[in-house]
């Protein structure tokens, strides 16, 4: 497949050339199909393979038939299948079909989309009390947001990042994949860093993804100095209105976990909730599936109990 031909039917930034492109030269073998990009993972200490179909379109019979194919011609234990499309029974029962089974998620199963369309008044009268409080709080505050891709405002994301992985103890892929994504998708114009500025120090930064008529707000970081002035509020509203700036007309914030505290504060900007399609392990072969099964129960508690933003990981 041509790359204009993969961007033509790209419906997500990580179905795109340039994320081929990064996931190539991060070291995955890349698979291009007429539905979009597979990523192949091997397993450790051993010959045998999986693959991931992050966000490709909604599954068709014809599609997993060909999945089914290329999957044994690979020797793949399984293929991953996140697909950006709704939740559907009938397409849960025609996974089913093909031996599909619910498989450990990549993606959160549910997200946050804001809608550009509306006016910035409207958009704003939407907002919850506290959050249109604490972006004026943070105006007030001299706070200022803008874009700005110049190579110091990257590397003061980079230490952020380090900085809110060690506070907060999630999960994060590493410098070097912060690195390399960000060189090749603002190359191709989807990535866009836009960074909150505070008595001439920037203390937060948001790493956004443009694609078609969508913005995505796929990372962020803050230091926990200068909290109180209410950055974060005053860069998610300067983030709408730059989606809105470019035309856009959604803006999906990449996740939504019940509970969390992120969460809560995504849902002072009056987003409404999106149920995806889910996650399903295509079984190419299931012998290897189970045993593949057994050490993930084993291997993933052992991953988070070791994740320090630094160290060399992958998802799989």
């Amino acid at each position: 497949m041509t790359t204009n031909s993969l961007d033509k039917i790209a419906t997500h930034p990580l179905q795109t050339s340039a994320w081929a492109d990064f996931r190539r030269k991060w070291g995955n073998e890349v698979l291009e199909t007429k539905w979009g990009l597979l990523t192949v993972h091997r397993l450790p200490f051993t010959d045998y393979k999986l693959a991931i179909f992050e966000k490709g379109p909604t599954p068709t019979r014809d599609m997993l038939n060909a999945l089914c194919r290329m999957g044994k011609e690979q020797k793949l234990i399984f293929i991953k299948l996140e697909s950006n499309c709704l939740k559907s029974d009938k397409l849960a029962k025609l996974l089913q079909s093909f031996g599909a089974v619910p498989g450990k998620t990549v993606f959160t199963p549910t997200t946050f989309w804001i809608d550009l369309i509306p006016s910035e008044e409207n958009l704003m009268k939407g907002f919850s009390s506290k959050t249109r409080y604490n972006i004026r709080l943070a105006i007030k505050n001299g706070v200022t947001v803008k874009e700005n891709n110049r190579d110091q405002a990257f590397e003061r994301y980079l230490e952020l990042t380090r900085e809110t992985v060690n506070r907060q103890g999630f999960y994060a892929h590493t410098e070097k994949y912060h690195q390399l994504m960000w060189k090749i998708l603002r190359k191709a114009g989807i990535a866009h860093l836009l960074t909150a500025t505070y008595q001439k120090q920037i203390i937060t930064t948001w790493i956004l993804f443009v694609w078609k008529d969508f913005l995505y707000y796929p990372y962020g970081a803050s230091t926990e100095e200068h909290k109180n002035v209410m950055a974060n509020n005053l860069m998610m509203w300067e983030a709408i209105k730059f989606g809105k700036k470019l035309g856009l007309k959604t803006f999906d914030l990449w996740g939504r976990e019940e509970g969390k505290g992120f969460t809560k504060f995504k849902e002072g900007y009056n987003p409404h909730v999106v149920e995806f399609f889910g996650t399903w392990d295509l079984v190419i072969n299931k012998p290897m599936y189970l045993i593949y099964k057994i050490g993930e129960w084993i291997r993933w508690p052992s991953l988070k109990l070791a994740a320090k933003f630094g160290l060399p990981k992958h998802r799989f």
